[in-house]
């Protein structure tokens, strides 16, 4: 089945994250969706069809589109036969500064700040959907990281130095935390009530993070929203990458947010890298150290999830802390970088690409578990349908591991690379997806 058949008249909607092209204005957006996203659909098999992109709309272009009205990016939709279908909403501002790292976690969920944005996405996902498509989705962050900067014991203390000076929430912010989700609940009930559009906001565990396990994700609706209208507008998008990190098994997260009645918004498909030490012989582990140290770059944070040699589960914050006395005795590194999908190794190190498939297949079984007739007390795990392939990091991606059919070749440009290298994931993704 083709992806246009899927995204116009079947359940599942199969489309690539725009968040790998960079710019925070209305202008930069439609640029971006002409030039790289209007070469993703050419090269999709040259079939005609409506390529789906999952937009990212930086608070700027949030406020210049409330401001200034959407003609130019329904426009620029139409024109290059784009649908827009999810938003994602994790990135607040600039992600493609020269550092981001902590700072794609501000503002976090106990602002109002963050409540404003994702109620002007909403509006704006909620005027973009096609007519006949009454369901969009937004992913979000999943209220925040853990530990905040003190701004004033940053100036104050640090004696002009710059140097961030950490603190713990306190409980009014974590109090602040359940009441926004449930006013923006009711917004996205108004919202559904005035122009027929349910949309769906997606909280994204991610390593590090106040929610960061599927375990946590639980408890926090049953305490935070437990009401059925909460949960009609507020649900989870699951990242392939980010369980693979936390050594989740994908199977068991997705049953516990089928049992726990946790709308799945979306999935991104997305996977990390592993260094499997026990397969790697000790004659090669400098070189696979190197190759992780070509990684470690300084945009994005690189959460790494460690096996230790007795079996315990351990994060590492950044991978740059692990490389500079690396632990010689763990057995297994899972890194927070999204790689090409359809990649299953480089040199000596591997990806967590063999956990997408099962992913998948734990969703077909579970939104069609209730159907067995010895299942009575199975509940259908509810899924949107939207699937978004989310490989942002290809602009940190060193040209040195660039290899096979992933080396850019000398009449080629950038931009025509990252096109070829999207249409290459979604075909690869689709082919699993019609089998």
């Amino acid at each position: 089945m083709s992806s246009a058949n899927r995204s116009e008249s079947s359940p599942w909607t199969l489309g690539y994250c725009t968040n790998i092209h960079p710019g925070v204005e209305v202008d930069e957006i439609c640029k971006n969706l002409q030039t790289i996203s209007a070469e993703v659909a050419r090269r999709r098999n040259g079939k005609p069809r409506r390529l789906p992109v999952g937009l990212w709309i930086a608070s700027t272009a949030a406020v210049q589109l409330r401001r200034h009205g959407m003609q130019p990016l329904i426009d620029t939709l139409a024109k290059h036969q784009l649908l827009p279908y999810t938003v994602n909403g994790f990135p607040y501002d600039n992600f493609h500064q020269d550092r981001v790292k902590h700072d794609v976690y501000r503002p976090a969920w106990w602002t109002d700040e963050r409540l404003i944005y994702t109620r002007d996405l909403a509006k704006i996902l909620g005027e973009l959907l096609p007519a006949n498509v009454n369901t969009g989705t937004i992913s979000t962050l999943p209220l925040g990281w853990p530990k905040q900067i003190d701004v004033e014991a940053t100036e104050d203390d640090a004696g002009g130095t710059g140097q961030k000076v950490w603190r713990d929430l306190n409980e009014e912010e974590l109090h602040h935390i359940g009441t926004n989700f449930r006013r923006l609940a009711e917004d996205m009930r108004m919202l559904e009530d005035r122009t027929g559009k349910r949309i769906v906001i997606a909280i994204e565990p991610e390593p590090g993070c106040l929610l960061e396990r599927s375990e946590q994700v639980v408890d926090w609706f049953n305490e935070q929203l437990p009401d059925p209208t909460h949960r009609r507008y507020i649900g989870v998008c699951h990242d392939i990458c980010h369980a693979a990190v936390m050594m989740e098994d994908q199977r068991e997260v997705l049953t516990r947010y089928a049992d726990a009645g946790i709308v799945l918004g979306k999935v991104q498909v997305s996977s990390a890298i592993v260094a499997d030490w026990e397969k790697i012989p000790l004659t090669d582990r400098d070189v696979a150290l190197d190759q992780l140290r070509r990684l470690a770059e300084d945009r994005y944070l690189h959460q790494t999830g460690r096996l230790t040699a007795d079996g315990r589960f351990a994060l590492a914050e950044d991978l740059p802390e692990l490389l500079e006395v690396p632990p010689t005795d763990d057995r297994r590194w899972v890194v927070h970088f999204h790689v090409p999908i359809f990649l299953e190794r480089f040199g000596h190190l591997e990806t967590t690409h063999n956990q997408i498939k099962p992913t998948l297949q734990a969703i077909i079984d579970l939104t069609t578990r209730a159907n067995d007739k010895k299942s009575k007390t199975l509940k259908n795990l509810e899924f949107t349908g939207h699937w978004e392939v989310e490989t942002y990091a290809w602009s940190v991606f060193p040209d040195s591991l660039r290899q096979g059919d992933l080396a850019i070749s000398d009449d080629m440009t950038r931009d025509q690379a990252m096109a070829r290298d999207i249409a290459h994931e979604l075909d690869w993704f689709e082919s699993c997806l019609t089998r």
